[in-house]
């Protein structure tokens, strides 16, 4: 009696303490006591194996499935450990007799155990002071045990068995819950170590054999009955490896790899080791990639391995875990055999390890990583698979090369793809291969994706769906070594068109177009960006007639309001869009539309779409048969009031009298401005655009220069002749703009002087205007027409470009310097900017030189001061940029009083001006190759160009009437109107 009191009451402290702190299979156990709470106390449910003696506290999932490794359980009830049945009464109501670890192995079924206990002189002992935890091998775990090792082991002597049940022991008292998953805990043999899991579904193992009945308290300790009889553990994973003759395959990939060194090292892993024959079972080009490659290679054997020991005896279902690879792959179980990714594959389980436990597998577990990108393509998506390969486009994917796959579906291939040209069919494949690695984490919405088609493809992101123009992803996506698959649940359309050349090629749009080009909005169709737009049918408009279209036009603001209700900024497909709830799409005019995706089905407004999801290169289109009106947007005119009820069916209006419609700024469509330039060296280009001509008469003094005409405007055909002389030192013009109006004044801004002359002001009442801004002294440089715009029509002429004169100090020209320059150097340089035979100066031709020079200029006549010397080339220089200005003509002004000590010049442009052409520069030869000519020439010209500087200088001593004097004065700017 005191013995049972005494053994009631350590449980029940025993158990006071496992309630502090309970375990996974304490819970299990406990669930078990619920279960069979019916068969009377302290009993316990347990799930027998059909065929087996396996018995589990099983969890609630083989409970309700009435199955344990997919094998049917039947249900048993015992006796929970620690109770015993009372004969006559329900249930376990006894607490079973406390005794030395000895006596409890009789009382817990291991009598073998016990026997061999007393055999090895181990019962002393297990009898005797201390506090000991035995994991005690059942009978059947002693009758499973392989023959010869039970025989070496019984038949050696004592010792043999006396140290192999030292080594099931612990000396000291570790019930099931102190045993933590992955401990490592020292035997009473040599302190060899026992490798500890105690894993979720209530399953403790010790070196992977199962404990079957737990927590058997003894008076000088505890009791656990395991499932199999252990030994000692003394190899890590590497050295298994690397002494199993059927592994040696795997330990030459380990070391190519250089994973071998990891398995070496302490950790808790699994390892599924393929065996020589499952690497024989590889194609051999797949081998020989795979050994090629050590990155590829490294992730193949971490698919093999797992960061947790995962024993056999705890797997009672199938179960995901993570390998050190980085995917999952899932581990089962089909009655005894373990199966991998739903295969039968194991040969040979629990190799137990100092760092973890092996299992024999018969197959290469390929991880997608190691997979090329063709690879991946699953039995979903064998249509595109198949048509790949016919039409050549998996060979042209190399393996060093990466790609992205977005395969359709087998259902996107209707009949009507198939039937199509393999030209055809293979363009809308290539469309489908984008041309470098985009994973699902790489994507963003407005990403552009290049095809082996050579086509840019937009990704949408949406909030429950990736989208690829009009076809959406489905779960599925995979990343191999050289690329990554996507499924798709259609076919990819890349867009051909904009929004507006798609709605006019369609044809039923014609009066929605005409509205937008009336409010000013067609660019809006036409521009790049990425609009949704909701486009009404003719249909929607019922029987407009012309007095409608008047009245929609005479209020702009109204109109553009009704318009731009049914654009959406960003691209919304049917796919892209939530289904089943109303998502709210934003306008351009302000208002959310309500837009409702059930079935493959769209509703806009509680309007049905029937034509949805047409693409464009800016945009996507869904079709509407009536006019979308905002719910909440009055309407302030009866008229208008009227007619929009004529054409909107599906709501109310509502009117507010005297409303009026905001107006939108039209700041997003987007304005551009073409500009065209043709350069061709020192000639000169005109670009005619609009109907209008306009032509620069322009004779600039200096060095050979370059004038550029950039843009010409032309308008109607009249001629207006401008002549301009310039005779001072080589000097730059800048006159940028040309406009003219009404007539005008001539008007010199700002002068930069030289010592010796200063022009102020040039004034002339004939109706033209020109307004220099700026004129700077220096080199000679580059003469540029940037831009001419005229007001009324006018012709400009450009005619010849004219180097002006070098004078020596007294004022007269250095005719023999000048020939010097002329005639020296490589004088087969000099050339004319026309084109024709080079020959030499006539008579006429110097004639005309002499009497520009005794004339002194005058009213429309160029002054030519020098000819152009040999071997001068047209050099592009920044400096003497030259440019149009701006003239505008008004009526003449003349303005007096300049400062004294400033030269006045004046200038005469008259309604007719003449022009004198100047020598025809066709006609001079080279004089290299006659020595004679050559020196009479130069003696010719020298003579003429002297006597007339001569009669140029007597004529400008004669006296002349008074110089007006023109004073520089500010003015206010006119204000525009």
């Amino acid at each position: 009696m005191i013995l049972l009191f005494t053994a009631t009451f350590t449980i029940l402290a025993l158990s006071s303490l496992d309630q502090v702190e309970s375990s996974a299979y304490d819970k299990i156990v406990t669930h078990s006591r619920i279960r069979a709470k019916n068969q009377g106390p302290n009993v316990c449910a347990l799930q027998q194996v059909m065929g087996t003696k396996k018995k589990y506290f099983s969890t609630c999932r083989n409970w309700y499935n009435k199955s344990i490794c997919g094998k049917k359980a039947m249900v048993l009830y015992e006796c929970c450990p620690g109770y015993m049945k009372l004969e006559g009464k329900q249930g376990c109501p006894a607490v079973a007799p406390i005794d030395t670890v000895f006596g409890t192995l009789d009382l817990v079924k291991a009598k073998i155990t016990q026997q061999y206990s007393d055999q090895s002189k181990l019962r002393e002992e297990l009898e005797g002071a201390g506090s000991y935890t035995m994991f005690a091998p059942s009978d059947d775990a002693w009758e499973e045990l392989d023959p010869a090792l039970k025989a070496s082991l019984v038949s050696s002597g004592n010792t043999e068995l006396y140290n192999a049940l030292h080594y099931h022991m612990v000396n000291k008292r570790l019930l099931t819950k102190d045993l933590k998953n992955d401990m490592t805990i020292e035997s009473m043999y040599n302190k060899q170590g026992l490798y500890i899991n105690h894993y979720s579904n209530g399953v403790v193992t010790v070196n992977c054999a199962r404990i079957i009945h737990g927590n058997q308290v003894a008076t000088n300790g505890v009791v656990h009955v395991i499932d199999r009889v252990i030994s000692v553990v003394s190899q890590t994973i590497k050295d298994v490896i690397e002494s199993n003759d059927d592994l040696t395959s795997l330990n030459t990939a380990a070391l190519s790899s250089g994973l071998l060194g990891q398995l070496a090292e302490p950790g808790h892993y699994t390892l599924f080791a393929p065996t020589n024959e499952a690497f024989e079972n590889l194609d051999s080009d797949v081998l020989e990639r795979l050994m090629s490659d050590t990155t590829v290679l490294q992730a193949l054997l971490k698919y093999h391995l797992l960061n947790s020991v995962q024993c056999s005896e705890a797997i009672m279902a199938g179960s995901v875990y993570g390998t050190l690879e980085g995917s999952n792959i899932e581990i089962g179980c089909d009655g005894e055999s373990l199966t991998v990714n739903g295969i039968k594959m194991v040969l040979k389980k629990d190799i137990v390890t100092s760092n973890g436990v092996i299992h024999l597998i018969n197959q290469v577990l390929m991880p997608d990583s190691a997979k090329q990108v063709m690879e991946l393509i699953g039995k979903s998506q064998s249509i595109f698979s198949d048509m790949v390969s016919e039409l050549g486009l998996s060979a042209a994917m190399q393996s060093e090369t990466e790609y992205t796959i977005l395969a359709p579906l087998n259902g996107a291939f209707s009949d009507e793809t198939m039937s199509m040209d393999q030209r055809l069919l293979k363009i809308i494949l290539e469309n489908h291969i984008v041309k470098r690695k985009v994973s699902l984490s790489d994507l963003y919405s407005g990403q552009l994706l290049e095809t082996l088609g050579g086509k840019l493809l937009r990704v949408f992101i949406y909030r429950t769906a990736v989208c690829i123009e009009n076809a959406c992803m489905v779960r599925g996506s995979r990343e191999g070594s050289n690329g990554v698959l996507h499924l798709m649940r259609s076919l990819i359309q890349p867009p051909e068109t904009t929004i507006y050349e798609l709605l006019l090629k369609d044809g039923r749009f014609k009066i929605f177009l005409a509205l937008m080009e009336s409010a000013g909005l067609t660019d809006l169709l036409k521009q790049e960006g990425s609009y949704t737009l909701f486009a009404p049918i003719d249909a929607a408009f019922g029987t407009l007639t012309e007095e409608d279209i008047t009245l929609l036009k005479s209020d702009i603001n109204a109109l553009r309001a009704i318009l731009l209700y049914h654009f959406s900024n960003g691209v919304f497909i049917n796919g892209g869009l939530e289904g089943g709830v109303t998502n709210l799409l934003k306008t351009i005019q302000g208002n959310n539309l309500q837009v409702l995706s059930v079935n493959n089905s769209i509703h806009v407004n509680s309007v049905e779409v029937p034509d949805f999801d047409l693409m464009a290169s800016n945009g996507v289109v869904h079709v509407v048969k009536t006019i979308l009106y905002p719910q909440d947007l009055p309407v302030g005119r009866e008229d208008i009031l009227i007619l929009l009820r004529r054409l909107i069916k599906y709501m109310q209006l509502k009117f507010v009298s005297g409303y009026t419609y905001r107006e939108i700024p039209l700041t997003f469509i987007k304005r551009t401005i073409t500009t065209h330039v043709i350069e061709k060296g020192p000639k000169f280009k005109v670009v005619i655009e609009e109907p209008s001509v306009t032509k620069v008469t322009r004779v600039i003094k200096g060095e050979p220069s370059i004038t550029k005409v950039t843009r010409v405007i032309e308008e109607d055909p009249s001629i207006t002749k401008v002549t301009r002389v310039i005779e001072e030192d080589p000097s730059i013009t800048k006159v940028t703009r040309v406009i003219e109006e009404d007539p005008s004044i001539t008007k010199v801004t700002r002068v930069i002087e030289d010592p010796n002359v200063k022009i102020t002001r040039v004034t002339n009442g004939d109706p033209s205007i020109t307004i220099i801004k700026g004129v700077v002294e220096g080199e000679p440089g580059i003469n540029k027409v940037r831009q001419v715009n005229e007001g009324k029509p006018s012709i400009t002429q450009v005619t010849r470009l004219i180097e002006t004169h070098s004078a020596s100090s007294d004022g007269e020209i250095d005719a023999e310097e000048e020939i010097k320059r002329i005639m020296g150097e490589d004088v087969t340089k000099v050339q004319t900017f026309q084109s024709g035979d080079v020959r030499m100066l006539q008579e006429k031709d110097i004639k005309q030189i002499t009497d520009a020079i005794t004339q002194g200029g005058g009213p429309g006549i160029t002054t030519i001061t020098r000819v152009i010397k040999p071997g001068v080339q047209a050099v592009e220089t920044e400096p003497g940029l030259t440019t149009f200005t701006r003239v505008i003509k008004k009526d003449p002004q003349i303005i007096s009083g300049a400062p004294d000590g400033e030269t006045t010049v004046t200038r005469v442009v008259r309604p007719e001006p003449q022009i004198i052409e100047g020598p025809d520069f066709s006609k001079i030869i080279s004089f290299k190759d006659s020595p004679d000519l050559l020196e009479t020439e130069s003696e010719r010209i020298t003579r003429i160009i002297k006597e007339g500087r001569y009669k140029k200088r007597a004529a400008s001593r004669q006296p002349q009437g008074p110089r007006r004097r023109v004073v520089r004065r500010h003015s206010r700017p006119r204000q525009r109107n």
